[in-house]
């Protein structure tokens, strides 16, 4: 049944229903990004506290060890010392998401986690920037003699989530090419 075949109250519940669940879905997505934001922060301030920069402690020899370093750049530190235009970067892709999550209607679960992934993540490299003019870093791997930049939790939520987010998008169009031609 199609919405202009319903009556008026009909109608009325049914968009009352679809903003009821677009604003769980939202707090959903506010939700996770702040459990990504506290876990980061709160794994932050115990490296800092626990560490000495550029201490090195290593969990499995030749793969994976704890190396606390601060990151005045952005991702394998491009962008290097210009932390207020970081700042200002990460600001407006937090206004950006949120006006999306704003405007939306529909979510999927896909699309709430990544969303929730990314702003969590942003956050949490933004409080760094702010507080501390650089970005906490600490998850250092290496495989086969390359040993990749290191990075921290709200770096693995951002990736993930802009990975997740995308998977979403392409599912979603998927979908609704399958709707039009079913």
């Amino acid at each position: 049944m199609k919405m202009k075949d319903l009556s008026l109250k009909d109608r009325k519940k049914s968009i009352s229903k679809t903003k009821t669940k677009a604003n769980r879905s939202k707090e959903k997505i506010y939700s996770i990004a702040g459990g990504i934001l506290i876990l980061d922060q709160f794994i932050k301030i115990v490296v800092r506290s626990h560490m000495d920069l550029l201490e090195e402690i290593k969990i499995i020899p030749n793969f994976f060890s704890l190396y606390y370093v601060e990151n005045k750049g952005a991702a394998f530190s491009i962008l290097g010392s210009k932390t207020l235009l970081l700042i200002v970067i990460s600001v407006v892709c937090i206004v950006i998401l949120d006006r999306y999550i704003a405007k939306e209607e529909k979510f999927t679960k896909l699309s709430i986690c990544s969303l929730g992934l990314i702003l969590g993540g942003i956050f949490g490299n933004l409080i760094d920037r702010i507080w501390y003019h650089s970005v906490t870093d600490y998850l250092s791997f290496s495989i086969a003699g390359y040993s990749f930049p290191v990075f921290n939790l709200a770096d693995i939520a951002i990736t993930l989530g802009v990975a997740l987010f995308i998977l979403a998008m392409i599912t979603e169009e998927k979908t609704s090419k399958e709707r039009k031609i079913g």
